[in-house]
């Protein structure tokens, strides 16, 4: 059973919450709270495996409550987000903080898709609920990640281009590679996140504001250009095309329903292979599902380079799960060894 903490000052949210997930036998809601104050006791008197936790709340709002809960009792933390530039900033600070993933705010006004948003949201309660909070290590500084180490992949030709794939704890797992990659990185870096088309730009901004490297939301028909870090938009697919000989460009398409989540990995990988073959690192980090399984089968079977994330630092172990249970990871290691393992590569 995954017990759980519902806060939220808006008694409409918790009861569409509640009612949502404990149609579930295995998900019990254990309580709920009306504002920061009051979840933090609560969390330290119920001990839930897992928290849903509100932005604006009166008393004490959720960045504050957060911070209290992460360093007296730790646990599980899903923000509940309003789908604004503002409401995605501050998410993605408490991903920086210690929360695990995030969940629309207006869920309960989509009543097209409510069975759809239900089931992923049960998902992630139950996948990051059994799971509890992942092992993250101390980040390698910048100056041993420039050290030269071994190499022992299956293929040994020239890495041109890398592609990485994540989902459900992807923002920490990426900020943590992509802040630890040196001014100089030699070869462009395309990356597919599934997160809605609000909360990308002001990803990448944020990225780019702490990297060595530049980071920016791809655009379409921008070339690629070598050390640069490309975030797919929410709001479409990501892949590129090849314009002329000596120049890659990247394509970004709205309308691709074979492929669940936005934007995908699969999309993003294929394509790259389809212009990098035999050149490509593909990286496969933290997530719900199988997204990238395609993607990584055909950058290993073109003689490129594969490394997935291992279980015990994945906040879900879904789509890196796929990848090794099928032997396409040349190489499974910890997120905090993944910037180093791509440095080395290329």
């Amino acid at each position: 059973m995954i017990n759980v903490l519902i806060v939220d000052d808006s008694a409409f949210m918790r009861n569409t919450l509640a009612s949502m997930i404990s149609e579930d036998p295995e998900i019990k809601v254990i309580g709920i709270a009306r504002n920061g104050v009051e979840a933090v006791e609560k969390v330290a008197l119920l001990k839930p495996d897992i928290v849903t936790l509100d932005i604006e709340m009166p008393k004490m709002n959720g960045i504050e409550a957060l911070k209290l809960i992460m360093s007296t009792n730790p646990v599980p933390v899903l923000m509940v987000s309003s789908l604004t530039t503002d409401d995605a900033k501050i998410t993605l600070e408490a991903l920086e903080i210690g929360a695990v993933d995030f969940i629309p705010k207006n869920l309960s006004d989509l009543s097209v898709n409510i069975v759809k948003i239900r089931a992923l949201l049960i998902e992630k309660i139950k996948s990051i609920g059994k799971r509890g909070l992942p092992l993250f290590k101390k980040r390698y500084s910048p100056k041993k990640l420039e050290m030269p180490g071994g190499n022992d992949y299956t293929s040994h030709r020239k890495i041109n281009i890398v592609a990485i794939g994540s989902s459900t704890g992807g923002p920490k797992a990426l900020q943590n590679i992509i802040t630890s990659l040196p001014k100089d990185f030699p070869v462009p870096i395309l990356i597919a996140q599934h997160m809605p088309p609000v909360f990308t730009g002001p990803f990448a901004e944020r990225l780019n504001q702490i990297s060595a490297v530049e980071v920016k939301e791809a655009e379409h028909g921008e070339p690629i250009k070598k050390g640069v870090v490309y975030i797919a938009p929410g709001k479409g697919h990501m892949s590129v095309a090849r314009k002329k000989i000596t120049e890659t460009t990247i394509s970004i398409t709205e309308n691709r329903k074979e492929y669940i989540y936005k934007p995908s990995v699969d999309e993003l990988m294929l394509s790259v292979v389809e212009y990098f073959s035999g050149h490509v690192l593909g990286v496969i980090l933290t997530g719900l599902g199988n997204d990238g399984l395609q993607g990584m089968k055909k950058i290993k079977d073109s003689g490129g380079r594969t490394i997935a994330e291992s279980e015990a630092t994945c906040v879900v172990y879904g789509m890196p799960k796929a990848v090794v249970e099928s032997g396409l990871a040349d190489k499974i290691v910890p997120i905090d060894e993944i910037a180093g393992e791509i440095i080395n590569s290329v």
